[in-house]
């Protein structure tokens, strides 16, 4: 009577069955790293990018000085 969320938890055994099963436990701490990295520099990236259009200056002109033909 729960349905899918009264039954959440076992769903989520057999996904980490399933992942244990692809890709094997010796290689799992290395995927949770390169992750975890990957995540960290996604953070970095917008925190600097929102930075970097806080403080672009405004041009009207379409065309930029540094374009080159």
């Amino acid at each position: 009577m729960g349905g899918f969320f009264g039954n959440a938890a076992s769903h989520w055994w057999i996904i980490l069955l399933i992942v244990i099963l692809i890709f094997g436990a010796a290689k799992l701490p290395a995927l949770a790293r390169s992750i975890g990295q990957s995540v960290n520099i996604l953070k970095k990236e917008v925190k600097d990018g929102s930075k970097d259009e806080a403080t672009a200056p405004e041009s009207d002109d379409p065309a930029s000085s540094t374009d080159r033909k």
